[in-house]
This record gives C-alpha cells, sequence and structure tokens, in this order.
C-alpha cells in the first residue's frame, strides 16, 4: 500500500497576470521546497484565472488533468490585429470596425462551434524541429504551423461595445482562444485581437474554488496542506 504525504496532489491557483505558469510552478516550488512541482494546462503571462498546480506524486496525474475540457472568459479588442494575436504583440494592421451588434457577432461566433481545423500562432510554445516557435518569431522568421483538430462547443458574447466584445468560450485541450480572436477577426474583415483572457473551469473544478498565488505564496507549509486536493481524489 503506497503511502501518500498531505502534500501528494493539486492545489487550485488564481493566476494573476503577469508570470508565466512555468513562474508559478517555480515560486511553490522554492516557497515550500518541493521537488516536485507542475501544472495542468499553459496560461499566457497576461492571462488569469484556475491553474491547476500539480504537487509530489500527483505530478503524475498531470497529462490526464491537461487533458480536461476548458471554459474562457474574455475580451476581444476589434479593428487592430496583432503579430501574437493577443495584446502583447506587435499591431500590423488597424482598420475601421464596421457596425457591428450582439446579435450579429454571435452569429458569427456561432460559425466557431464544432470541429475546427486551427492553425497555432507563432507566438506559442509548440516546437518546430525541437525550437519553440515563440523563440523563431523573435528573430523575425514565420515557418509553417500544422493545423490541428480541436473543439469548440460554446462560444458566444455577452457584451459588446465598440470596439471591444465580452466573450464566454467552452472548448477542448488546446485550444488557442487568441486564435479564435484573430481568425473572427478576419472573418469580419477588420482584424482582432484577444485583450483579455480569464480561464474559469478546467474540466469539474472551478475558479471559484482557487487562491490567490500571493497568498498562497503567504501560507506555512500545514496551511498550504489544507488546501491540497488529495492524490486519491484526483483519481476518482
Amino acid at each position: 500500500m503506497q503511502e501518500f504525504s498531505m502534500l501528494d496532489g493539486a492545489v487550485l491557483i488564481d493566476k494573476p497576470a503577469g508570470p508565466t505558469s512555468h513562474d508559478v510552478v517555480d515560486a511553490i516550488r522554492r516557497r515550500f521546497g518541493i521537488r516536485k512541482v507542475g501544472h495542468c494546462g499553459t496560461l499566457d503571462p497576461n492571462a488569469t484565472g484556475l491553474l491547476i498546480i500539480v504537487l509530489g506524486r500527483g505530478t503524475k496525474l498531470s497529462e490526464k488533468l491537461m487533458g480536461d475540457d476548458k471554459v474562457y472568459e474574455g475580451t476581444i479588442k476589434f479593428g487592430v490585429a496583432t503579430s501574437s494575436y493577443d495584446a502583447d504583440g506587435e499591431i500590423l494592421e488597424s482598420k475601421p470596425v464596421p457596425p457591428l451588434a450582439l446579435e450579429g457577432l454571435n452569429a458569427l461566433a456561432a460559425e466557431f462551434v464544432g470541429d475546427l481545423m486551427q492553425t497555432p500562432p507563432m507566438v506559442s510554445a509548440i516546437k518546430k524541429n525541437g525550437v519553440p516557435l515563440y523563440k523563431l518569431a523573435r528573430k523575425g522568421v514565420e515557418v509553417e504551423r500544422e493545423p490541428r483538430l480541436v473543439h469548440i462547443y460554446n462560444f458566444r458574447f455577452t457584451t459588446y461595445a465598440e470596439p471591444l466584445g465580452e466573450f464566454k468560450l467552452a472548448c477542448t485541450k488546446g485550444t488557442y482562444v487568441r486564435s479564435v480572436a484573430h481568425d473572427l477577426g478576419q472573418k469580419i474583415g477588420c482584424g482582432a485581437h484577444l485583450s483579455a483572457l480569464r480561464r474559469s473551469a478546467s474540466g469539474k473544478f472551478d475558479v471559484a474554488e482557487a487562491t490567490g498565488l500571493d497568498a498562497v505564496l503567504n501560507m506555512t507549509t500545514s496551511e498550504l496542506e489544507k488546501k491540497v486536493i488529495p492524490f486519491l481524489k484526483l483519481t476518482a
């Protein structure tokens, strides 16, 4: 019978804007002296929300947890296309935004629902011949990317006030919401980019159950143990 420690499992973090997912992993590893720490699904630096951090033997479940469906909330800015498809990228073009209404936006969003062959953005961690695409992008190199099959369960705008549309989107793992924003802008003809993103759910876990990163880093080890979802509960 395997014995598990109180730190074998997962903790739900509400990631702030700024740090990378790997930064969060490093901070928790250093603060609590845990040798094995990982995360289950990258969030871009400026994205916020649910980041599942696995600890100890919980790292064995990272692939399983990473494969769960995701739910996001965010904002798309129309009229401006960027190199990274989000607000961090270089502005490539600015165009006038045509008259748009919420009903029309949702009709266009509905065209993305279902199976979708999606081309990853150049500014991403996907590797080409062992080199992350974002490193090539920094050198001004663009390479052909293989489209990948993803599935969007739901994509709907909740508000629109030109040039910003707030939306909710549910999808499979590996979906680039930045690419959805970019492709929608191309479809409309004015360009667009993702200006804000928040992950609200991953599988059965919700951001409402998560704890802010600063709060976690200020905990004692015994306080952290109370936040850990045990290994055996994760496998149930």
